[in-house]
Order: structure tokens, then C-alpha cells, then sequence
């Protein structure tokens, strides 16, 4: 079996976690609405799928946040705290470097905003190692639609088998397998660790 050419990574509940719940406490604190509230606001919601698909800018975004829930903070403090909810998985990251370190083509595929993009751009320095990135505020498009995934075949110059794609989502590894792509429903490091290495990636055995 021939190894796939090149190894597709999706960027939350995959490389970084993140918890929404600490940016709503922090901007309920300075506002009308309470946690609850400020998570439907800007977690999964139309606002936040707008914003994700280029539809508005870092600015409009801010500005409709602070109107339904009277945010009283800059524009600097808003995207502190919104963006501030990541951590590595650092398995994960060591196995991103791991293939790296075997020359394997490594991208980001992600459904995510400019904010949250230049934050972890800023915090963690493994987000800059990676030779292309489809990211659906600038495709204009989010997963699973299909033409986000013809973006990326687009970026890598591959198709089908040649690429492996990671993700937590089914609905959006779904629309990877129908295009003929090795997709891995991401559960634990260890399960996609493993799996990649049946696919006969280059993973030493210490990770």
C-alpha cells in the first residue's frame, strides 16, 4: 500500500482544544447577559457562521457582539478574550512535528475567524509550520460543504488516497470520504497515532 502524499489536519479538537465557556464568563462579566447566554451568542451560532465565512469583518463582528449583549470593552479587549480559549494538544503537535521531520506535506484545514486565527498564530509556534492553510473565513465557505474541500485539493496538488484527513467531526469527514480521501474521525492521539502509522506514515514509536 502506497502512503498518502500528504497529511490534513483539521485545527480545533485536533491540534488545539478550546472552551468557549471561559470567554463567555469573561465577557459576561462586562455585559447585559449572563455565560449561558454569551455561548449561544457566539458558539455555533448564525452570528458566529457569518463571521466564519468572511461575511463580516473582525470589526463588524465586534460591533454585533457588543450590540445584543452591550460588551463595554475595545475592540483589543474583545479579541483577547474571545480568542483566549485555546491549549495545545500536545501529542498531536509532536506528531504534526514528527512528520515534518520526515519531510510529509502537512496542512490546515479548518472552519475558524481571523481573531482566533491570529491568536494561536501568536501563542503557538507550531501553527506557522505548515505549508498551506484553507480556512473557511477566507474561502468563504465552511466544512462539510464540498467546495472547501476542493480548495484544499486545490492547495496540496492532491487527491483521493493521496491525502489522509483528521477531524472530530463525522459530518465533516463524511464529505472527505466521498471525495476518495483517507479520513480519520479523530477521538484520541493515541487511535490517530496509530492509524496513521497503518496507513504507512513515517511515526516513530516514542510518540
Amino acid at each position: 500500500m502506497t502512503a498518502p502524499s500528504a497529511v490534513v489536519f483539521d485545527l480545533g479538537k485536533v491540534l488545539v482544544d478550546f472552551d468557549y465557556e471561559i470567554s463567555s464568563r469573561k465577557f459576561a462579566a462586562r455585559s447585559r447577559l449572563t455565560p449561558a447566554q454569551i455561548r449561544q451568542l457566539i458558539d455555533h451560532s448564525p452570528l458566529l457562521y457569518r463571521f466564519e465565512t468572511g461575511l463580516l469583518t473582525n470589526e463588524e463582528f465586534y460591533g454585533e457582539v457588543c450590540a445584543q449583549c452591550g460588551f463595554s470593552g475595545s475592540m483589543e479587549d474583545f479579541s483577547a478574550i474571545f480568542a483566549d480559549i485555546f491549549c495545545e494538544i500536545k501529542p498531536m503537535i509532536a506528531m504534526h512535528a514528527a512528520l515534518r521531520a520526515k519531510g510529509v506535506p502537512v496542512y490546515i484545514f479548518s472552519n475558524t475567524n481571523d481573531i482566533a486565527v491570529e491568536h494561536i498564530r501568536a501563542k503557538f509556534p507550531f501553527f506557522s509550520h505548515f505549508d498551506g492553510y484553507t480556512l473557511s473565513f477566507k474561502e468563504g465557505v465552511m466544512k462539510p460543504a464540498p467546495k472547501i474541500y476542493e480548495a484544499v485539493e486545490h492547495l496540496t496538488g492532491h487527491k483521493g488516497k493521496a491525502l489522509v484527513y483528521l477531524d472530530d467531526r463525522a459530518d465533516n469527514i463524511a464529505t472527505a470520504r466521498e471525495r476518495g480521501w483517507h479520513a480519520l474521525l479523530h477521538e484520541t492521539p493515541e487511535k490517530t497515532i496509530a492509524a496513521l502509522r497503518q496507513l504507512g506514515l513515517p511515526l516513530p514509536l516514542n510518540l
